[in-house]
Formats: structure tokens, C-alpha cells, sequence
């Protein structure tokens, strides 16, 4: 943990402005409800305004113009970015380069960059390239021929497949596996014949996967994630799968071989997405959606299948009536086919 700040060194360092006493020293972060006079909270939604007359924190992040209740704040823009800034500053330090520990298991063809961390019990295959500054935790696999970037960090017991390729800064968390085989069989009478996945997986530069991840090879080619996007934990991308740049992609997704996903994708909770198709550019999908069907550039949609989100909301309203509404369509059968009777004996 850094040392104390004052309020208007931390302004500085966000390109904030303090509203109140800029000498007040911080030595931590913490939330509305919890932080004490030395520590600083945020204020990102506006629902939770009235906490902040409440808190007892030395000071709060907040967009400007808020009200303060006599509080000093810093405004920034967007303070939910300013509060994951201050926690990088005061909470993460650089790892310190360790070099190739004691029960490390380094094939001697390994090339391993200045700065680089390999632990104990990790396993680098032949021909493999690791960067400058990057960490190798214990339990960690990389196959042979693959290639890790700078300053990345491979977690615990994280899988990387041959040949696969590993970008900048890229993180990897505990369990994730990395150019595992597709799911490619081909029919042969009532059994099936396995098709040799020989493609690879490559990772852009500032790619982030989560723990118990899998990331199929491709068949031939190449499953690409591009640059910046980020995988909660328990996600499934397919073979050949092409995903964009600054994607968010949440746990328990799941998505069919040879979809095409476009920059600034937005995936929520347990979407499944079906095989060969595409989704445009500054799309959100809701949770638990099923998608089978490429979806058009910037909107938002939601349900199974999927549809423009306003109008699912309006469906979802609809569906705790149904009991009700099959009831009333029943009687008005009935009552139709009552008066209809009565106008057939009539004639």
C-alpha cells in the first residue's frame, strides 16, 4: 500500500477538482458505509446521494455539481473510474522480478524476458517465449512454442496450448485454458469421426480472461479475442470464434464456433450465442438471452430468442398475465360460441 496523499494531490493525479479542505490526508479507500476519516469513498450513483451525508469518510469522489452535505469531494467525470484509479495507486505494487524459482519446471529451449517471474511448480514447455516483467504462477501449464508477451501475468493452474499466443499486459486467471481443442467431429454412419483441431488461440494486447475460462483452437485458423476485451469467469468461445476490441463478455456466456463479435460488445450473464453469425459494433445483450441470429450495429436487445430490448420489456409484462389472460380468452370463447348457438336455433 502507498503512502498517505493529501485530497488535492489525489485531484491532481485524476485531473480532479477539490470542493473543500485539499489538506486532508488519505490513507485508504473504502465504501459509503464503512470508510473512516482517512479514508475515501465515491459517489458513482445518484440512488445513494443521501449516504454522503451520512459517511464518515475524510473525503468523496463524485461527478460535479453534486451535493457535498458539507463533505470535501473531488469531482471528477466519472467517479467510478477515479475510485478503480485510486485503488491500482494505493493497493497494487509492481511484482517483484523473481527469476526462475526453485522446482520451476523450464524447458532450457525457453527463452525467458528480463524481469520475468516463473513459480514453483509451473511447467514451460519447449521453445516457449516468455516477456519482460511477466509472472508465471505455480500450477501454470504453456505447451510448447508458445509466445507470452510483456508485463502479463498467468495465474495458477491456467492452461496455455501449443502454439498459442499471448499478447501485452494480458491477465489470466486461475483455471482458464487457452487453445483447448474445438468441438469439431464429423459424422461417420451412427458414430463420429474426430476432426484434429490445428489452428491456434491469440490474445491481444491488454486481454483479460477469467478464471475457468476456455478458449477453444481454431480448426485451421486462428481464434482471435482483439484488443482490451475483458472474460468473466466460466466463458466458453468455440473454435474460431472472432471476438472484438473492448468487448465485455460476463460469466457463463457461451458462444458457437465461427461467430464474428464486433468492438464494444456487451455480453450479460449466461447469453448463449449460436454458431456462424455476427454481432455489429456497441451491442448489449441481456442476460440469459439466446441469440440465433446475427444482430444488427448498435442497440440493445434481450430474450430467447432475442429482440430489441424496449420491446422485450414490453413482452416481459406481459408473461405473469398469461394464466389470467388464457382464462379470459377461454370464456370469451365459450361466450362466442353460446351466441352463436342462439343465433343458429333463431334462424
Amino acid at each position: 500500500m502507498t503512502q498517505s496523499r493529501t485530497v488535492t494531490e489525489l485531484a491532481v493525479y485524476l485531473g480532479g477538482v477539490v470542493q473543500g479542505d485539499g489538506a486532508v490526508l488519505i490513507s485508504g479507500l473504502g465504501t459509503l458505509e464503512t470508510a473512516g476519516p482517512e479514508a475515501l469513498t465515491f459517489l458513482a450513483n445518484p440512488k445513494y446521494a443521501s449516504k454522503v451525508a451520512e459517511t464518515s469518510a475524510g473525503a468523496v469522489l463524485m461527478a460535479p455539481g453534486g451535493e457535498r452535505y458539507g463533505r470535501t469531494a473531488i469531482e471528477v467525470a466519472n467517479p467510478y473510474l477515479g475510485f478503480a484509479k485510486l485503488l491500482t495507486l494505493f493497493y497494487t505494487t509492481p511484482h517483484e522480478p523473481l527469476g526462475l524459482l526453485p522446482s520451476s519446471n523450464v524447458s532450457e529451449s525457453a527463452t525467458i524476458g528480463e524481469g520475468a517471474s516463473i513459480y514453483p511448480g509451473a511447467c514451460i514447455g519447449k521453445n516457449v517465449v516468455i516477456g519482460k516483467r511477466s509472472v508465471i504462477y505455480s500450477g501454470a501449464v504453456l505447451y510448447d512454442n508458445v509466445i507470452v508477451g510483456d508485463d502479463c501475468i498467468i495465474h495458477a493452474n491456467a492452461v496455455v496450448r501449443e502454439r498459442c499466443r499471448i499478447g501485452n499486459r494480458c491477465i489470466i486467471q486461475p483455471g482458464a485454458v487457452i487453445g483447448s481443442d474445438g468441438f469439431g467431429y464429423a459424422p461417420d454412419g451412427s458414430s463420429y469421426y474426430r476432426i484434429p483441431q490445428i489452428g491456434i488461440v491469440v490474445l491481444e494486447n491488454d486481454v483479460e480472461i477469467g478464471a475457468n475460462c476456455c478458449i477453444d483452437r481454431a480448426a485451421i485458423e486462428v481464434t482471435r479475442i482483439c484488443r482490451g476485451t475483458k472474460l468473466d469467469n466460466l466463458v466458453q468461445i468455440a473454435h474460431n470464434c472472432q471476438i472484438g476490441e473492448d468487448c465485455m463478455i460476463v460469466s457463463q456466456v457461451g458462444i458457437s464456433g465461427s461467430t464474428k463479435i464486433g468492438n464494444h460488445v456487451t455480453l450479460a450473464g449466461q447469453v448463449g450465442v449460436a454458431g456462424h453469425l455476427t454481432i455489429g459494433d456497441n451491442v448489449l445483450v441481456g442476460a440469459q438471452s439466446g441469440v440465433p441470429s446475427s444482430l444488427p450495429a448498435n442497440a440493445a436487445y434481450s430474450g430467447t430468442p432475442t429482440m430489441p430490448h424496449r420491446e422485450w420489456l414490453k413482452s416481459s409484462m406481459v408473461l405473469p398475465r398469461l394464466p389470467e389472460l388464457k382464462k379470459t380468452v377461454s370464456a370469451l370463447e365459450k361466450r362466442i360460441a353460446e351466441l352463436e348457438a342462439k343465433l343458429n336455433q333463431e334462424n
